[in-house]
């Protein structure tokens, strides 16, 4: 089913590949952002995606660079890209087909152990060098020296911005933010910027073809390794094997649990500029809590 690529990418694709040939499509995934799939070549087997490069500028280029920066620490498996750009109406990216394989026993524990190492890179402040996507959202990254700083003005304020102009029922929530960050430097603890995956729920985790863990779709930048670790729990925890490997690795301030709903702060105004609905009285909950 080539013909479900539109022209543009197809040829565009086929150029990036050459001199390999397009032999089969078959469409994975789809909806509002993305349309992608399984592409079948001579060469062997890849996952393309596609999307409107108007309403998404760069998110591909973007995506590509922190897939890269991940890849060069060599700390964790990620999904390698071949190639991405632009025709028409339409951006894309190429990436190497995963044929996934079940769990090994030690699945947990490796993604422990392979996370520990990836947030043991560190940089001079919080942030990144560009601007990501997280989802559909534009991610901002501008460095700071403190996470404090990084967190309220680069993640929580431009999610209530986003909220307030989307017309999102956010007034509530909004009148408590200010007595919110006032509090939000005494109860975080202060440690070096850390790599982050930045986006890590279960739908970005994938299990390779020997049966190990591999994550897909990040959202990179330094930060707070706490807020990585929140998020593997907003969404459904991770195994219990998964924190015990990481804490024996890389161990955890004390209290991390009590702190882990404000970082997830963050994922859930993303939630609520996106769907709005039940997140936003999980927001305004631990928002509540912690004023």
């Amino acid at each position: 089913m080539l013909d479900a690529i539109p022209s543009p990418v197809r040829e565009a694709i086929r150029d990036k590949l050459q001199p390999a040939s397009l032999q089969n499509f078959s469409l994975v995934s789809g909806g509002c952002i993305n349309h992608g799939g399984k592409l079948t070549t001579s060469r062997g087997d890849y996952f393309i995606k596609w999307n409107d490069r108007s309403a998404y500028p760069s998110m591909f280029e973007s995506e590509t660079k922190g897939l890269q920066i991940l890849l060069g620490t060599q700390s964790i498996r990620v999904n390698e890209v071949f190639g991405f750009g632009e025709c028409g109406a339409f951006q894309f990216i190429i990436l190497v087909w995963i044929e996934s394989r079940p769990r090994i026993k030690s699945y947990w524990t490796l993604l422990g152990l392979h996370l520990a190492a990836l947030h043991q890179h560190t940089a001079p402040s919080f942030g990144l060098d560009h601007d990501n996507y997280i989802g559909s959202l534009r991610q901002y990254n501008r460095p700071c020296d403190s996470w404090d700083d990084f967190f309220i003005h680069q993640r929580l304020e431009p999610q209530i911005r986003l909220a307030t102009d989307n017309h999102r029922p956010i007034h509530s929530l909004d009148k408590k933010m200010e007595t919110f960050y006032k509090k939000v430097s005494a109860l975080l603890p202060k440690e070096n910027p850390a790599l982050l995956h930045g986006d890590l729920w279960g739908g970005n985790l994938l299990t390779d073809e020997n049966g190990k863990p591999c994550l897909i779709d990040p959202a990179v930048y330094f930060g707070h390794r706490e807020a990585e670790l929140a998020f593997t729990q907003l969404f459904g925890r991770f195994d219990r094997q998964f924190y015990q490997a990481y804490d024996e690795s890389f161990p955890m301030e004390p209290g991390f649990e009590e702190r882990a709903d404000i970082y997830n702060l963050y994922p859930l105004l993303v939630h609520v500029n996106l769907f709005g609905g039940e997140y936003i009285q999980q927001s305004e909950s631990i928002v509540r809590r912690f004023v």
